[in-house]
């Protein structure tokens, strides 16, 4: 397939993707949400994105067993399909934005729509070129965490927090941050570092950047979710939701609990 070609056929598969996430958001304001939920409009779009983590998560998984050669060689090694799930991320990224834009001001959701634009810039560098895809593929194994830490925020949205699903879902945040989120971006950060001139200075400043901000959003990510739902034992009466780690989308009063902001790729 020529580069030519390659674009197109990402440019459409991350607008088919976009069509269907945005879709997606549309269909389920028609279908009812849990009555105990707080915010109706937060429940839903973490539900889209615990969709969008298990099809990258999983999928991202399932190809880098079956095609291995995309962790030795992730510049060029790469079977065409894999391009289809960063093709998918693409699109539920720029979907998630609108969806924000449409639900919350912008002083609500500036930092997760920086995050989301960081994301869509260094995947569709990949799209349009045609390299970097074993990147990332083991960029996408951040999604493993994803899932865990949207069904954490489902149940506390429910009002599920004094629930032993939701510190089984606490633990499985902090074991998956550590295992699919830490270690992917610390082999990311160390292979850039190796291959800093081997590439293009606009790819290294733009995958550091990606890097530097999903990775301290991480590390911030984990150390409030240990002090808030390990740590902490004693309740509280009320706090404030926080969509975003990046962390903003809006704030819901929710009882006997803190909860971290939702950290999206």
């Amino acid at each position: 397939m020529t580069g030519q070609a390659m674009a197109s056929w990402g440019l459409l598969a991350s607008g088919t993707s976009f069509a269907a996430f945005r879709g997606l958001h549309w269909g389920l304001q028609l279908l009812p949400t849990p009555a105990s939920a707080r915010d109706r409009w937060m429940w839903r779009n973490i539900f889209v994105s615990l969709i969008h983590s298990l099809l990258s998560g999983v999928g991202a998984v399932v190809g880098l067993w079956l095609y291995p050669r995309m962790v030795t060689d992730p510049i060029h090694g790469h079977p065409s399909w894999a391009l289809v799930l960063v093709a998918v991320s693409v699109g539920y990224f720029l979907a998630d934005g609108i969806d924000m834009l449409l639900n919350q001001t912008l002083a609500q959701a500036w930092d997760l729509l920086c995050h989301h634009l960081v994301v869509v810039s260094c995947f569709s560098t990949v799209l349009l070129s045609g390299h970097l895809v074993g990147i990332a593929m083991v960029s996408l194994l951040l999604e493993l965490n994803s899932i865990c830490l949207h069904l954490r925020k489902l149940l506390l949205l429910s009002r599920k927090a004094s629930s032993l699903a939701f510190r089984v879902a606490s633990w499985a945040t902090l074991i998956t941050l550590a295992l699919f989120r830490l270690l992917p971006l610390g082999w990311m950060s160390l292979w850039l570092f190796r291959q800093c001139f081997q590439v293009s200075p606009g790819i290294v400043i733009l995958c550091g950047t990606g890097l530097v901000t999903v990775g301290s959003m991480s590390i911030s990510l984990g150390v409030h979710i240990l002090s808030r739902d390990v740590l902490q034992r004693p309740p509280h009466t009320s706090i404030h939701v926080r969509k975003g780690t990046q962390q903003t989308k809006t704030r819901e009063s929710v009882p006997n609990n803190n909860s971290a902001g939702r950290l999206k790729a």
